[in-house]
């Protein structure tokens, strides 16, 4: 069985409830996994055995609880409160830097726009940028331009109405390379600054 999102989470919290409903003929819904993760399981079991009976293993597909297993389609509209109520799943931005400085390369400028667009759209958001760089120069040095580059961009984005109380800057220097390099390699996709939004 695949590990559950936060929809699975919560069916999985209401099993207990949905096995004292068996014998009233209560019914279990598999719903999407988050986006990029996959929707998981559902055994279905008979309360007077302990057989399983069946599983669902397609998004929106529900069973009857306490007779013959037979999976069909979830009407949407009903579990359409449930599934708007939830957070919108985490977004990951990646910023990257011109070497040995905090300047954004070109391709990275219009990035600042979405991610301030992003935590807008979000009630409640919390922000946390990590910078980071290559193996160029030493690691004293590096992790000085990391927290730099991450508290330049937390900076850019306050400017842009991002409320400071809601976000977080860390400087990882060279120690999470996305590239594996040896030492003194200048390597752009390690010069960056990751944020993540909840």
């Amino acid at each position: 069985m695949k590990a559950l999102g936060l929809r699975g989470l919560a069916l999985a919290a209401l099993l207990p409830l949905l096995a004292a409903c068996a014998s009233a003929g209560g019914s279990v819904t598999l719903l999407p996994g988050e986006a990029g993760a996959g929707v998981g399981a559902v055994a279905v079991f008979d309360p007077r055995s302990g057989a399983e009976q069946g599983a669902l293993t397609a998004a929106n597909t529900q069973a009857a609880l306490g007779g013959k297993f037979a999976a069909k389609a979830a009407d949407p509209k009903l579990y359409a409160a449930l599934t708007e109520a939830l957070p919108p799943p985490v977004a990951h931005f990646t910023l990257y830097f011109v070497e040995g400085t905090t300047k954004l390369t070109p391709q990275s400028e219009p990035e600042l726009k979405k991610v301030f667009a992003e935590v807008a759209r979000r009630a409640g958001a919390e922000v946390q940028i990590t910078g980071h760089t290559d193996t160029v120069g030493s690691e004293y040095d590096n992790d000085t331009l990391s927290l730099k580059r991450a508290r330049e961009i937390r900076e850019a984005l306050i400017a842009q109405g991002l409320n400071p109380t809601i976000s977080r800057a860390v400087g990882r220097g060279e120690r999470e390379l996305l590239v594996q390099t040896p030492r003194n390699t200048a390597e752009p996709r390690n010069r960056r600054v990751e944020i993540t939004v909840r």
